[in-house]
């Protein structure tokens, strides 16, 4: 029997681990990926306070983890498939056994949504990425392309319109599901150049990615696109699709109070997977926090 199983290895998870095993309680955090999640794979972090010159996604894991493993936090890398209730608290089943625990913190973050097109996973981290707010100081001066058309799109395009020597933004349809506001921006700027009617059909490149396939839509014609940065803005997908029939749930989030309760007392959830506004390292650290002292105000009471 644990005191509280963490189900996701993120800075959301590793913060509430380490909240939770300071407390002295019995912790075990299940990952069914990678250790780290999402921030292992960043090759640099220059928004996290504490680490003036930067620092890669897989160093600050490895220093979370190794803090939470000084406290005595045990891991196991098993998916997780279902969360049952019983007498004690809950049965975590997972794609290798069961555990039995009196807690659980779901903080199993978003995933992005791929565009599933040739070349995306090959020059993941060497051309392709998913966050402009972390990879985009690294394209300063040359071309890049954002593909979506939702607020988020939009939101990355300006962004890296600052950064970029030129940002073309890639759309399926003619018209924007962004705000009007945030359109009429960028519009008014000089270097970003609008693809409408076009998907990505293709990424290639040598060591690093260099162009873009494009294929409008309305046409048929294909054209190919010079850049060396892609930052894909499609939307975000849940993590825990599993838990929606269990948890109260936001367009697949789990919905939370400020404290990190869900809807099922004993169940709580941090970081990405949660329903809220901003999806960075350092919400996601607090939520960790919040998460780790709720819990352990929990099973004292």
């Amino acid at each position: 029997m644990y005191d509280v199983i963490i189900i996701g290895s993120g800075p959301a998870g590793l913060t509430a681990a380490i909240y939770a095993s300071r407390a002295k309680l019995k912790t075990l955090i299940l990952e069914a990926n990678v250790l780290g999640g999402n921030t292992a794979i960043i090759d640099q972090i220059d928004n996290y306070p504490g680490f003036p010159f930067g620092v890669s996604g897989t160093e600050l894991i490895d220093l979370f983890y190794r803090q939470a493993e000084r406290f005595g936090v045990e891991l196991r890398m098993e998916e997780v498939t279902a969360i049952q209730a019983i007498p004690e608290g809950h049965k975590v089943v997972t794609n290798a056994g069961e555990y039995m625990t009196r807690s659980v913190i779901v903080a199993m973050g978003a995933k992005r949504r791929q565009l599933q097109v040739d070349g995306e996973q090959e020059f993941l981290g060497r051309g392709v990425s998913y966050c402009a707010t972390c990879d985009g100081a690294f394209f300063s001066a040359v071309p890049v392309a954002v593909v979506g058309g939702g607020d988020s799109a939009v939101k990355e395009a300006l962004f890296l319109s600052d950064i970029a020597s030129r940002v073309y933004l890639i759309h399926r349809r003619e018209e924007f599901r962004a705000n009007r506001t945030a359109v009429d921006k960028l519009l008014a700027k000089d270097n970003i150049e609008l693809k409408l009617n076009r998907i990505i059909t293709g990424i290639e490149g040598d060591a690093l990615m260099q162009r873009l396939r494009l294929k409008d839509v309305v046409t048929g014609e294909e054209e190919i696109l010079e850049t060396e940065g892609l930052f894909v803005s499609i939307g975000l997908v849940s993590a825990a699709d599993f838990l929606s029939s269990l948890l109260d749930t936001d367009d697949g989030y789990i919905v939370t109070d400020e404290t990190m309760c869900t809807s099922v007392p004993g169940i709580f959830a941090a970081g990405d997977i949660r329903a809220k506004h901003a999806r960075q390292i350092s919400t996601a650290v607090g939520d960790g926090a919040m998460a780790g002292i709720t819990v352990t105000e929990y099973l004292k009471e």
